[in-house]
């Protein structure tokens, strides 16, 4: 499809964790409809390898491809966790930039942590996850999202983060807590001594 041939592309310059032969599906159309299959409300690797099962055809015809039945959900799971989340990420900054408006508008970007719901676990004394996520209000696009150190802020991970975006010229929104003249890096608590005379 010519609307996917862009995006397809770039999903193509995601390093592929297999060997080079024997390669029955292009990494490419996986990840695509593995996408696809999310979005349509799949939630683990046997719904991905059901949704292409249902939808070959369809798929087969769409992307001019021959695939005779779906791959298997442990090849799905293989190659998923195979990948790294940098190339990953770094293909949906792309197709998120691809995405604006093309610099007609100043674009927004509103930076926001948040608590992962059901990751707080007090039976093994363990913190709930925090990501911190940039979301573009134009295309209302989510830019990138990282993972907030247990043992810091929001604060270091937005100033790291800004770093590796392209901020010039647009409009940054912030939570109060970043309201700083000088933000500091975290400091390590100091342990109390006690003197015992």
């Amino acid at each position: 499809m010519r609307s996917f041939k862009r995006f397809l592309a770039l999903l193509a310059t995601i390093p592929d964790p297999r060997r080079g032969q024997g390669q029955m599906y292009k990494l490419p159309y996986l990840l695509l409809f593995s996408i696809l299959a999310v979005v349509a409300g799949a939630n683990s690797y046997r719904g991905i390898c059901t949704f292409i099962q249902v939808h070959r055809g369809k798929l087969n015809r769409a992307f001019a491809l021959g695939w005779r039945r779906a791959p298997a959900y442990t090849s799905i799971r293989y190659i998923l966790q195979g990948l790294k989340a940098e190339d990953v990420e770094k293909v949906f900054r792309a197709h998120a930039a691809l995405l604006d408006d093309g610099g007609r508008r100043r674009r927004c970007l509103a930076l926001d942590g948040k608590a992962l719901r059901g990751s707080f676990d007090a039976f093994n004394d363990q913190r709930g996850k925090q990501v911190l996520s940039v979301f573009a209000t134009a295309p209302a696009l989510v830019l990138a999202q990282v993972e907030i150190d247990e043992k810091s802020n929001e604060i270091p991970t937005v100033q790291k983060l800004l770093e590796t975006l392209d901020v010039a010229g647009q409009i940054v929104t912030l939570d109060a807590m970043h309201c700083q003249k000088k933000p500091l890096p975290l400091r390590p608590k100091r342990k109390r001594i006690s003197s015992s005379n």
